[in-house]
C-alpha cells in the first residue's frame, strides 16, 4: 500500500518517527516527510538516515498554514506530534490543548483540503478516563478525529490508535532506570504496585499499520497488552544489567493514575475482538437525543473496561526479556552512557 507513495509524519523526530523510517526506508515507498518544530533533531536524523527518500519539513502544527505547505502531494499522515510529559502539561495545560487538540484539528483539516487518502491519529491510554492535561487533550484529540470522520467519510479516511506505555521513549521510566543504576544511585519508584502497559516501540508501529490497514472512518484501534507493576520493571532492569541498586519509593506524581486503561466499559461493549487488536467503530448516531437518553444499553453494565490492572502480567523475568530486546539497554549493556 505504500509502493510509490508519500507519507508525512508530523512530530517525526520523535520515537515513533524515528521507528517508522527504519521500518520504511529499506521498503519501496517514494518519499517520507519529516514535520516538526525541532531543526536541532531533524540535523541529527538527516545524519542517522542519508536517504533521499526523507524529506524534513520545519514548521509546527498550530500554524495550519505550515502544515498546508507540506502536505502538497501527500497520501498518508500519521499524526504523532504531541506534548506528551504529563507534569509539564498539567503546569501549562493550555499548551497541551493547543498543541494535542488544536494542532491536531490543523492537521486533519489541512489533510481534507489536500486530499490526503489516509490519517491515523495516535493517541493514548491516559485519553481513557482522564484525570491529568495531557490525558484530556487527547481525548479532545480523538473526539475531534471521530468528528472529522464523520465529514470526510471514504474521502480522507481518518482513523485513532491508542497505546500504553512505549518502553525507552523520549521521557519514560526505562532510561531513567538505567541512568540511575549507571549512576549508582537509588531506583525511584513511585509506587510499587502501579501498573502499566508495557509495549515495544516496533509494536506501536505495527498498531499503526494495523489500523492503516483496516481503518474505517472513525475507526479507535489498541492492540493487546501484557502489564507490570512498576516494582517488577525495577526488578527486572536490576536483574538486567546484574546490580543491587536499592529502590526508594517516593510517592505518586501529579497527575498520575495507579493503573490505565485502553478501552471504557461502553466502548468494551461493542469493540471487536481482531485477535491481537480490538477495534471499536465510530458512535455515529446524530443528535436525536432520544438515541442518548431514551435507550440504554444493558450489556456495558455486563463488561469491564480493559485496563493495566486486569490484563496479563508480566514476571520480572518476562519483562527482563522484553528489556533485553531494547537498543537502549543493549548498548547500555555495552558500556554506553545513557544521557538521555
Amino acid at each position: 500500500m505504500f509502493e510509490g507513495k508519500t507519507l508525512l509524519i508530523t512530530g517525526g523526530t520523535g520515537t515513533f518517527g524515528n521507528a517508522v523510517l527504519r521500518r520504511f526506508l529499506p521498503t519501496e515507498i517514494d518519499e517520507i516527510r519529516i514535520f516538526s518544530r525541532d531543526e536541532k533533531k531533524q540535523d541529527d536524523m538527516r545524519r542517522v538516515y542519508p536517504s533521499s527518500k526523507v524529506k524534513f519539513y520545519l514548521g509546527d502544527v498550530r500554524n495550519e498554514q505550515s502544515i498546508r505547505d507540506a502536505m502538497v502531494g501527500v497520501d498518508y499522515i500519521f499524526q504523532a506530534a504531541a506534548l506528551k510529559q504529563v507534569p509539564s502539561c498539567e503546569f501549562f495545560p493550555i499548551e497541551a490543548v493547543r498543541t494535542n487538540a488544536l494542532g491536531a484539528e490543523n492537521v486533519l483539516n489541512a489533510a481534507m483540503a489536500a486530499g490526503v487518502r489516509r490519517v491515523i491519529v495516535l493517541s493514548t491510554d491516559k485519553a481513557v478516563y482522564p484525570i491529568n492535561a495531557m490525558g484530556i487533550s487527547k481525548a479532545m484529540m480523538e473526539k475531534l478525529a471521530v468528528a472529522k470522520s464523520r465529514v470526510a467519510g471514504n474521502s480522507t479516511t481518518i482513523c485513532c490508535t491508542r497505546y500504553g506505555n512505549v518502553m525507552a521513549s523520549r521521557g519514560s521510566v526505562v532510561p531513567l532506570f538505567i541512568r540511575q543504576i549507571q549512576a549508582g544511585r537509588p531506583l525511584t519508584v513511585t509506587d510499587p504496585q502501579m501498573t502499566r502497559f508495557m509495549m515495544s516501540i516496533d509494536g506501536a508501529v505495527d498498531l499503526v499499520l494495523w489500523a492503516f490497514e483496516r481503518g474505517n472512518p472513525g475507526d479507535i484501534f489498541v492492540q493487546k497488552a501484557p502489564a507490570a507493576t512498576i516494582e517488577t520493571l525495577a526488578r527486572a532492569l536490576q536483574q538486567v544489567f546484574k546490580v543491587t541498586t536499592p529502590v526508594q519509593v517516593i510517592g505518586t506524581r501529579h497527575g498520575e493514575k495507579l493503573y490505565e486503561t485502553l478501552l471504557t466499559r461502553e466502548e468494551m461493549a461493542v469493540a471487536e475482538d481482531m485477535g491481537g487488536y480490538y477495534r471499536v467503530a465510530a458512535d455515529n448516531r446524530d443528535l436525536n437525543y432520544g438515541l442518548y437518553f431514551d435507550k440504554g444499553r444493558s450489556e456495558v453494565s455486563a463488561v469491564e473496561d480493559y485496563n493495566s490492572h486486569n490484563t496479563r502480567r508480566l514476571s520480572v523475568e518476562e519483562m527482563a526479556e522484553m528489556l533485553r530486546s531494547l537498543d537502549i539497554v543493549k548498548r547500555a549493556l555495552a558500556g554506553e552512557t545513557i544521557d538521555q
